[in-house]
């Protein structure tokens, strides 16, 4: 049935009205698209850190913004690492594209979670050894990233600290056994032969959890050591670095660790990849996964790269001079 022109007329107004708003509102739609739209990452984390802000440094020279065009979901511990488990089920549950798993228990909670999803990291020492992938060159399963080669460099900053501290004899090791992320009681096979080589007595002490460090402390000074190399992979020491490097200056103890952030608040010195710069990198994995590549595919990268980090205020308040070969060798000198 015919409708009238007059009719006809009024419904080509309101056909052109629609038109129209529909011409302002098709940009609106298209920034605010529906959240299962926007890829999204969930990022497990002890706290927001150098670590975290590189990788968001990462995200946005691939162009993506948080909000705009990324989601992400971070879930931080605050250092209840008891509770990584629950969040990294909570991510795979919201289905998230993909995991940033940053170091060891990280990693350990996300493939707990889920065989399937894929999952990034970016600090770990020894991924092989660890069991998160078959091999560097290929992954073969859900998971890919960055290695620090943590444990490969302990007997590098033994020397390290030997030759910035000649005096020392008698060496503390502190360190976690439930959290090195590397094969410990291999690295400190190789320690103990590179300590003998040095002259150096190794006097170890386990801190699995942080009320443990002062005692570990209080131990190595009643032994007698004379200096501190901090055996990590355990981001439980980087979340209590002030604890230790407090407790180090009260005993007048320099230390040698993987971590520059324990040279920022009082340790002596760092050696050890950049770990913002491998937490920047982990962003373009997550670029590589977020177009079509499977995790199994992309080799794992390692660092060509270290750097040596120094705090001669620490140095100076606890009494000793570094050597002019470490400075000239320094990457970087805290005045």
């Amino acid at each position: 049935m015919r409708r009238s022109g007059c009719f006809g007329g009024a419904m080509r107004v309101r056909l052109a009205a629609l038109l129209a708003l529909g011409a302002v509102l098709i940009p609106l739609v298209a920034v605010a698209q529906p959240p299962g739209e926007i890829p999204r990452i969930g990022v497990l984390a002890n706290i927001r850190s150098p670590g975290t802000e590189g990788f968001e440094r990462g995200l946005k020279e691939l162009g993506y913004i948080e909000g705009k065009n990324i989601i992400i979901e971070w879930r931080l511990v605050q250092g209840k690492f008891d509770r990584l488990p629950e969040f990294a089920a909570d991510l795979v549950r919201l289905k998230v594209d993909v995991i940033v798993a940053p170091a060891d228990p990280y990693v350990r909670a996300a493939k707990n979670a889920t065989s399937t999803s894929p999952i990034v990291f970016a600090l770990v020492a020894d991924p092989v050894g660890a069991g998160f992938v078959a091999s560097l060159a290929r992954p073969g399963g859900n998971i890919t990233g960055l290695s620090s080669i943590g444990g490969e460099l302990i007997a590098k900053r033994l020397e390290l600290l030997k030759e910035a501290v000649p005096k020392v004899s008698r060496m503390g090791v502190l360190t976690n056994p439930g959290g090195a992320g590397f094969p410990l009681a291999e690295v400190l096979k190789g320690l103990e032969v590179a300590a003998r080589s040095l002259g150096v007595q190794l006097q170890v002490q386990y801190a699995r959890e942080p009320h443990e460090i002062d005692g570990a402390f209080a131990a190595m000074s009643r032994q007698g050591a004379s200096a501190v190399m901090v055996v990590s992979g355990s981001p439980m020491f980087y979340a209590e670095r002030t604890r230790i490097a407090t407790l180090a200056l009260k005993a007048r103890l320099p230390t040698m660790s993987e971590y520059r952030e324990l040279v920022d608040v009082g340790g002596l010195m760092s050696y050890a990849a950049n770990f913002p710069d491998l937490m920047r990198r982990s962003a373009y994995y997550v670029d590589k996964i977020l177009k079509g590549a499977k995790p199994a595919d992309p080799p794992v990268e390692q660092p060509t790269r270290f750097e040596l980090v120094l705090n001669l205020k620490t140095a100076k308040a606890i009494g000793i001079t570094i050597p002019e070969s470490i400075l000239l060798r320094a990457d970087e000198i805290i005045q």
